[in-house]
């Protein structure tokens, strides 16, 4: 492990590593467009120059390895001249666009200037013109006279997704970034070249105009479009959200995690956010003619009411009691959802399960044969907490929701409670539609309006990922926090907390409606959750006491 000294200050790091990682072990910032820790060293563009003793030259510090007893410099009035040279070079033909470009505001070519340079521009002859912003793919723009040519979504799509759409070609000051002919950019992971790109170059055409960097503000979360759980930030509004349509939260983007998903996140779950704040439950709704009725059921949606909570909840609970009280509690199902937090699935185990004895509490449904998924970070499993429930609900175990459908048909179940799930879809309306309207109370507890939720007697509006605190466990066993971005829309609450008034409702007791006390009665009564807290569980996540997943991986 060589030891050198940057700016004077001593740094041992791994033996091959190089000079900015060093620099970047001590929290030394060098500036760069080429280099990138998830792609391969090219050291193209010159920007990371630093000046090391006994070396006749500076040298790039992307490249450069880290040896014992070098002597770096790194802020010099001979290296900012180099890099103020390197940026001259890099605007020479670069547009004044910066009013207009999306990526103001968080543009290396910009902070860099301010850093560094500071100067007009000596060319007294005219740009080059190259194409500007135009679509290379579903999800991208190009603007060929904003790039600096550092290359790096050449690389992405060349050594990472091994799709080789991009390639750089011309010679000369002419060089230019374009898809190769006959392709377009339209992998699985397309949007990250956008969020790899330096500056204004490459575009996001979801975000594109939408707002201004400078107004969002962001959280850390967890995707919850498949098991694979990929580390996130939410980037969101709330202050100016009624000029992007009603829309608070403006885009998603990967955040590291070396153990999960590196610096990247598939198209699926960086574009899957609309849902969040579009079709949106209003608040508590109750049919208006009673849900004592069965049948009849074509004109529900209009009959559905709205109602307070207190009311709807108590309503809830009396249809649950006295239905136990006629039929036996084997007459009440209650289907879970893996897109659940482990705290929500805890309290719900406690209510339903534990208190009033349902045994019936399945979540599995198969994979849908068209979800896709690849040997990246994509997972057939379109659930963010499976592994939770298999964990939570270990009697469930290889019990599928059809199961419960299934006693549907006897007419053996009378109260069913419906967590998220839209059966409807899952088992085909013409199949699922007919039981589900012979139930004689079906709650609905979920945040969007779908089919299944227009057939309830009862419906709760519940809180998504981005409105709640909580833990998700991925495919690998590892438990990851997620965090509230925005409040819950509307009249949403927490499932936490309509789980508590439920069960006070009920006269029985309830799971904490904070989530770092509903995981603290997890851990301390479920061995594979014994001794995580949210301390330790930290931004990176931490291993159950049962990693191995109880299905493969795809």
């Amino acid at each position: 492990m060589p030891t050198l000294k940057i700016d004077g200050h001593e740094v041992t790091v791994e033996k091959d590593r190089t000079v900015i990682q060093a620099c970047e072990q001590l929290g030394i910032d060098v500036p760069r467009y080429c280099y990138h820790p998830g792609l391969k060293v090219v050291g193209s563009c010159r920007m990371c120059l630093v000046d090391v003793e006994k070396m006749p030259k500076m040298q790039i510090a992307c490249n450069t390895p880290a040896n014992d007893d070098m002597v770096v410099w790194t802020h010099t009035d001979k290296v900012k001249e180099a890099r103020r040279s390197v940026l001259e070079f890099l605007l020479l033909n670069h547009p004044l666009d910066c009013p207009v470009c999306d990526r103001a505001g968080e543009c290396e070519l910009q902070n860099y200037y301010m850093q560094h340079a500071q100067h007009n521009s000596r060319l007294t002859e005219d740009k080059n013109k190259k194409l500007k912003a135009f679509p290379i793919g579903p999800r991208v723009m190009l603007d060929q006279e904003r790039c600096v040519l550092c290359s790096r979504c050449v690389r992405f799509t060349s050594d990472v997704t091994k799709t080789g759409e991009l390639g750089i070609f011309n010679r000369g000051t002419w060089s230019e970034i374009n898809v190769v002919p006959g392709k377009e950019l339209n992998n699985n992971y397309s949007g990250n070249v956008v969020d790899i790109c330096p500056v204004g170059a490459l575009l996001d055409r979801d975000f594109r105009y939408k707002m201004s960097v400078w107004y969002l503000k962001e959280s850390v979360s967890v995707c919850p479009g498949c098991s694979n759980g990929c580390n996130i930030k939410i980037n969101y509004n709330l202050d100016r959200s009624y000029k992007i349509e009603g829309r608070r939260i403006l885009r998603l983007k990967p955040r590291f995690n070396d153990q999960v998903n590196g610096y990247w996140m598939c198209d699926e779950g960086r574009y899957n956010y609309g849902w969040i704040d579009i079709a949106r439950i209003p608040g508590p709704l109750q049919n208006a003619a009673g849900s004592e009725t069965p049948g009849g059921r074509a004109s529900l949606p209009a009959n559905l009411v709205a109602v307070e909570w207190s009311a709807v909840l108590a309503h809830v609970a009396e249809r649950l009691k006295a239905t136990i009280d006629t039929h036996g509690k084997e007459s009440v199902a209650v289907i879970v959802s893996p897109q659940m937090t482990n705290e929500e699935l805890f309290a719900a185990r406690r209510l339903f399960y534990e208190s009033l004895g349902i045994a019936e509490m399945p979540f599995l449904i198969p994979p849908n044969p068209k979800a896709v998924s690849d040997n990246m970070l994509l997972k057939k499993d379109k659930n963010p907490n499976t592994r939770g429930a298999e964990l939570i609900f270990p009697e469930q175990k290889g019990r599928l929701v059809k199961s419960v459908m299934d006693s549907l048909v006897s007419g053996e179940i009378k109260f069913l409670y419906v967590f998220h799930s839209n059966v409807l879809e899952d088992f085909g309306a013409a199949w699922a539609g007919p039981l589900l309207d012979q139930v004689e109370t079906l709650v609905y507890h979920g945040s969007n309006v779908n089919p299944t939720m227009e057939r309830a007697h009862v419906v709760l509006p519940a809180a998504v990922y981005a409105e709640k605190e909580g833990t998700f466990t991925n495919h690998q066993g590892r438990v990851q926090r997620i965090f509230a971005a925005v409040p819950p829309m509307k009249q949403s609450h927490t499932t936490l907390e309509i789980l508590r008034d439920l069960s006070k409702a009920l006269n029985l007791v309830s799971v904490s409606p904070e989530a770092s006390e509903a995981f603290g009665a997890l851990a301390s009564s479920n061995p594979a959750y014994s001794g995580l807290t949210y301390a330790n569980i930290g931004l990176s996540g931490k291993l159950v006491n049962q990693p191995e997943p109880a299905v493969a991986a795809d």
